[in-house]
């Protein structure tokens, strides 16, 4: 009878040391065509986004004109930026602009939304067309509206002169042209939140609402216990987008009112505009984008953490 093999201990050890080699080769070959198929888009990224971003930071730290050589500072200007009453105005006009326009914009794309998630004729003509304005260049949309807020001979206000309501000033009026712009933007952005809520409602089980309606639950019911609970997750989506990009208005306050009449309009990316191009003080104006980036980071990372309280997955 033949006696086993016995292999040692140090065999063993000496074939996983070889082992290792081949295993770091074939992990770093593995990370060179992850590297290789993201270059196409990790370069762009770099050389758009990432290094203007640290440079942006290095210049606010810095007094600037674009013009003589850059003065360090240190942070200074952050220190004027949040002393000086201008830097709330702003805020507080991009804060009523969030307010105005993101109960607008969702209420509006959810009755879209709904409309058009029955069996209606035309139903994908009639997608395609809310959708058109999404597509449509801001400054294109903003000169529309600004004809028709027109308060000479804009057809809003002949239509309300037609019914006996009052004619607003519009952008002309400081009291109204923030209303204006809000009113602008959220008819443009109406077809976005359409879609996304629309996948969203598409995506509900048609056996809950079968079980809903067997049970005898009534069309508010099944909408507010069915629908708005399901449709978190989409909801959810649309309020984090809709609010960065709602902080960074800029196109079409600049087209509509360019921050005026008196500066009743100005919001915070007008501003940051206006401190590089027109005052000359770019190292103010970086200092600016970086506190803009700070308080769109601190809401988003509050709505992740929030969400958990309401969004429901299924």
């Amino acid at each position: 009878m033949s006696t086993p093999t016995l292999t040692r201990p140090s065999a063993r050890l000496g074939a996983k040391q070889d082992a290792r080699p081949g295993r770091r080769a074939q992990g770093w070959k593995k990370l060179g065509w992850v590297l290789f198929f993201l270059l196409p888009s990790a370069i762009p990224l770099t050389v758009f986004t990432l290094i203007p971003m640290v440079s942006s930071l290095w210049v606010s730290l810095h007094k600037w004109n674009l013009i003589s050589p850059m003065q360090w500072v240190g942070l200074d200007n952050y220190t004027n930026l949040l002393t000086d009453p201008m830097t709330r105005r702003v805020f507080l006009h991009t804060l009523i602009y969030v307010a105005g326009y993101l109960p607008l914009v969702y209420a509006g794309g959810l009755g879209l939304a709904l409309v058009l998630n029955q069996r209606l004729k035309g139903r994908a003509f009639l997608r395609a067309t809310y959708f058109l304005p999404v597509v449509t260049s801001w400054v294109v949309v903003a000169l529309v509206w600004k004809w028709l807020l027109n308060p000479a001979n804009g057809l809003v206000n002949q239509i309300l002169g037609a019914l006996g309501l009052g004619q607003p000033g519009w952008w002309t009026d400081p009291h109204w042209a923030l209303p204006a712009v809000i009113l602008s933007s959220a008819w443009k952005d109406l077809g976005f939140v359409m879609v996304i809520l629309l996948a969203g409602l598409q995506a509900i089980p048609s056996d809950v609402r079968e079980a809903a309606l067997v049970d005898g639950a009534n069309g508010w019911q099944r909408f507010s216990r069915i629908t708005l609970p399901l449709l978190s997750p989409s909801t959810f989506f649309v309020v984090v987008i809709s609010l960065i990009n709602g902080f960074q208005v800029f196109d079409q306050v600049y087209v509509m009112t360019a921050g005026g009449p008196s500066g009743s309009s100005q919001v915070v990316v007008g501003q940051i505009y206006d401190l590089t191009f027109r005052y000359g003080r770019a190292g103010e104006a970086s200092a600016l984008s970086w506190i803009l980036f700070a308080v769109i980071l601190v809401i988003t990372v509050f709505q992740i953490r929030g969400q958990r309280k309401w969004v429901h997955y299924a």
